[in-house]
């Protein structure tokens, strides 16, 4: 028996809204994305229901915000928001509401932060209720804050952010007037918490036109505000020979927007999209220029450094930090690929997410000169090297080592590299060519 779709199971719980004597509507970015025909990644419900009705109807519950009437209901292993109708009073914080008070649903709709995200509908009959014009604005493209732009933006300041993000990945434009506000507000964007910043951010980067969404980040005046170390990538001028397309700022939005929308897990996506964005951050610090034109000695160092900072200020995982760190570290490398020893190559090739690596490079490639040359050398290179080759079984360990008779301590690691990369090499083969080597190299006496 087929399991219901995620939108079948929205609509039995507005349903069962509507059984018990309540008014209950889908609401927000699902109605928009439905108009689209997009299909919703969340759904979304707006009822009159208070939230202790909403937790005596569904047997699977968490009070998420059940002081600001929302409850979160687990259906088909799935989580739907329920939130009662409500509106609210000053916002002190540029996040919360001071309070609440439970309304009907035209007041839920107009406290929202976009028109096209105010749509109501009705499940049964499939209206869309729209006391805001939302509808109209779908069809034209137009990112608009609902009445006031300034208050929409003064109650929540991530709104900013929210707004910038929308437009570029729905391709829409943002009207003028809640453009204007976002300039006018743009320092407000501090105040908010890093992690919420991160995630919106996140979205920018990895759900469509990354690239449009950072030139609106830019021209609205808040990425100097959330990340100052990529605002200074402007004008920052670069070689011709390796970089035609321009400044560093050029550079990056270039690679950017070839950035994959499809094809790689989400997490994966997300490490690649904030590794494009900050490989050259260490360039506005390292620029010099001599005789033969610009150069950045330096760079990727002072970038690692500055990556690391953000992704602290952030609020990263420490996991997905050292992934774009090491992204960060190992960009430049694939420079002198072409003439590495087997060995070097090998161990290269078997650095953790290989992969992103190696999508970094072909987009930095693509971004500016457009060589493949080294990027399809190394994709012949893992077509041609068995998984035995690259990671060959280990000939010796440190009891080896203490069997010949040498004494625990930092040279150990000396000499296992040292016989793995004989290895690699193809030099030794089995553990008595590794011992022999060892006592050929180091002697018999302990180092």
């Amino acid at each position: 028996m087929k399991s219901p779709s995620s939108l079948d199971t929205a609509k039995s719980l507005v349903a069962r809204l509507k059984e018990a004597g309540h008014e209950a509507y889908l609401v927000g970015g699902c109605v928009r994305d439905l108009i689209r025909g997009v299909e919703p990644e969340d759904y979304d419900i707006a009822t009159s229901a208070r939230p202790e009705e909403v937790r005596q109807l569904f047997p699977r519950t968490l009070p998420i915000g059940a002081s600001f009437g929302v409850i979160l209901v687990l259906e088909q292993g799935r989580p739907y928001e329920v939130a009662t109708f409500r509106s609210e009073a000053a916002y002190l914080d540029g996040r919360r509401p001071s309070g609440i008070a439970y309304t009907s649903a035209r007041e839920d709709v107009l406290r929202r932060d976009f028109t096209i995200n105010g749509l109501l509908m009705d499940t049964l009959t499939g209206e869309i209720i729209d006391y805001t014009a939302g509808r109209q604005d779908i069809e034209k493209g137009i990112i608009r804050a609902i009445g006031d732009p300034a208050q929409r933006f003064a109650e929540d300041h991530l709104r900013m952010l929210r707004a910038v993000r929308l437009a570029a990945n729905l391709g829409f434009d943002i009207e003028p007037n809640t453009f204007a506000a976002i300039k006018d507000l743009a320092e407000k964007i501090l105040l908010i918490s890093a992690e919420r910043t991160r995630d919106e951010m996140t979205n920018l980067l990895t759900q469509g036109q990354p690239r449009r969404g950072m030139e609106l980040l830019d021209a609205s005046g808040l990425l100097r505000h959330i990340l100052p170390e990529v605002s200074a990538l402007k004008e920052i001028e670069q070689h011709p020979d390796y970089h035609p397309e321009g400044d560093v700022w050029e550079h990056t939005l270039r690679m950017l927007a070839l950035l994959p929308s499809e094809g790689l897990p989400l997490n994966k996506t997300e490490v690649l999209g904030w590794a494009v964005l900050l490989h050259d951050i260490g360039k506005p610090l390292c620029a010099c220029t001599d005789e033969r034109g610009v150069h950045f000695y330096g760079h990727v160092r002072q970038g690692e450094e500055l990556a690391r900072n953000i992704m602290r200020r952030l609020r990263f995982s420490n996991e997905t930090a050292e992934t774009v760190l090491s992204l960060i570290h190992y960009h430049m490398h694939f420079l002198d690929v072409p003439r590495l020893r087997p060995a070097k190559l090998k161990r290269f090739l078997r650095l953790d997410n290989f992969d992103l690596h190696l999508a970094l490079h072909k987009m930095d490639c693509l971004g500016s000169h457009g060589r493949l040359g080294t990027y399809y050398f190394c994709q012949d290179q893992l077509a041609s090297l068995r998984p035995e080759e690259l990671h060959p079984p280990k000939l010796l360990n440190g009891r080896d080592l203490m069997e010949l008779g040498y004494k625990p301590g930092p040279p150990f690691k000396d000499i296992l590299d040292a016989v793995e990369n004989a290895q690699l090499e193809g030099q030794l083969s089995t553990q008595d060519d590794a011992r022999r080597f060892v006592l050929e190299r180091y002697g018999r006496s302990a180092p």
